[in-house]
């Protein structure tokens, strides 16, 4: 039976410390995609949207479902590819990746490609299911059995992915080819939602009825009533019949919509992709992006201030025993405070090496938080680069046992890094 997709795309930056959106999203009559970018001081946004603008040239054509899924792969291999040249361009971008999530429609057919942590779910007669499997460690656990699916939800290094695409010649994703029905709704989300929202309280916002627009909005306003501190991006689709209302214009949020930047006043060129065009006839519908120039005024403080009542022995005996109390609460509180950080553990690099850290990677005056619990000899820079930036920055962990963990994942990559040479970086 002929099929359409009726779709949304919505993100928002999230309530965290990020000034720019990393994520990027895509929905058009025939292609989905969603992409988080990540690489710490490296140009996330540029990885999601760099990927994204490689996938968009598949939207509107016509494939048979075969052909479909292997122009999807060598789309992703292209878009692969560019980033590798992107960062040997510009050395700065070193360690950049993104996940992908891409659907791409042939007939009533979808194919599908994920890698990295991204999600999409399906809606399929009233079941919620999960169709994307996380590259992750904290999977990894689960497939160990060695976590619980309530522990997953609140695990610290849920965040950390095993794969993802960085340009190098391994980064492969799943790819799969499913049959779309009459009714399906798929969700595609970045871990700015489902880290922070529980998965029940997903599967009610997407269960229930609305049109993909209304129950997209809902994901995001759900997502910062959690207090999501990361780029929270979500595409929703419904699988209508091609008579309904649908609509052929491409949507596109986050880093792959934003504007360009530009080192002069000369006018931007003329957009030629489709997710060129849906940015620019969405900027110009819309104006600025919310928040993009907003000024906050301070209020002045009008509390009366209080004078003193004049000199008194007691009052400064008061005073005194008042100072000396502090004292000893906050040196009961530090003995304390340091107590608990000597019960942290993470991972992070030691003169070259992973180690693995007991305490906190801070400093207070000339103290150190931290010391090396144990060294290991997996060198840093037999890492694939994005795995050398999180080391650098450090990963943190619940305890021994899984900062144990992360280095045995971490000695996993430096070993096919070190057996593919000319595709990591020293």
């Amino acid at each position: 039976m002929p099929i359409a997709l009726r779709y949304a795309a919505r993100t928002d930056l999230g309530l965290g410390s990020k000034t720019r959106n990393e994520d990027s999203g895509y929905a058009g009559p025939d292609l989905l995609v969603l992409a988080d970018g990540m690489g710490g001081h490296a140009a996330g946004d540029m990885a999601s949207s760099t990927v994204v603008a490689e996938l968009v040239h598949l939207d509107g054509e016509s494939f048979g479902a075969d052909e479909a899924l292997a122009q999807l792969r060598d789309a992703v291999v292209r878009a692969n590819e560019r980033l590798r040249d992107e960062m040997d361009d510009e050395p700065d971008l070193e360690g950049m990746g993104t996940t992908l999530i891409a659907f791409l429609r042939s007939g009533n057919k979808l194919a599908m490609a994920n890698i990295g942590d991204s999600r999409a779910y399906l809606v399929r007669g009233g079941v919620f299911t999960q169709i994307t499997k996380d590259h992750s460690l904290v999977q990894a656990l689960l497939d160990d059995g060695r976590i619980t699916e309530a522990e997953a939800e609140h695990h610290p290094q849920r965040s950390f992915v095993t794969r993802v695409l960085t340009g190098r010649p391994d980064d492969e994703p799943d790819l799969s080819l499913r049959e779309a029905q009459i009714g399906d709704r798929y969700l595609m989300c970045s871990d700015g939602l489902s880290d922070y929202v529980a998965k029940s309280t997903i599967e009610e916002i997407v269960t229930s009825e609305g049109m993909p627009g209304e129950i997209a909005d809902r994901l995001i306003a759900i997502a910062l009533k959690a207090s999501a501190r990361d780029n929270v991006t979500v595409v929703v689709a419904d699988v209508v019949e091609p008579t309904a209302a649908t609509s052929a214009t491409p949507q596109v949020v986050g880093a792959a919509g934003a504007p360009p930047v530009r080192p002069d006043d000369t006018p931007p060129p003329m957009p030629r992709t489709p997710a060129e065009k849906a940015a620019a006839l969405s900027r110009e519908a819309n104006g600025p992006a919310p928040g993009s120039e907003v000024e906050h005024d301070e209020e002045e403080d009008d509390t009366p201030v209080l004078a003193e009542e004049g000199p008194s022995p007691f009052r400064r005996l008061r005073w005194l025993g008042l100072g000396l109390l502090v004292i000893a609460v906050i040196g009961v509180a530090g003995w304390i405070g340091y107590a608990w950080t000597q019960s942290q553990y993470y991972v992070g690099d030691d003169h070259g090496s992973v180690a693995i850290y007991r305490g906190l990677h801070d400093t207070v005056g000339p103290f150190h938080l931290h010391s090396v619990r144990q060294q290991t000899d997996v060198k840093t820079t037999d890492l694939p680069s994005y795995y050398q930036s999180r080391v650098r920055a450090t990963i943190s962990a619940d305890d021994l046992a899984d900062a144990r963990r992360v280095v045995q994942t971490l000695t996993t990559q430096a070993a096919a890094c070190r057996s593919q040479a000319s595709s990591c970086s020293t």
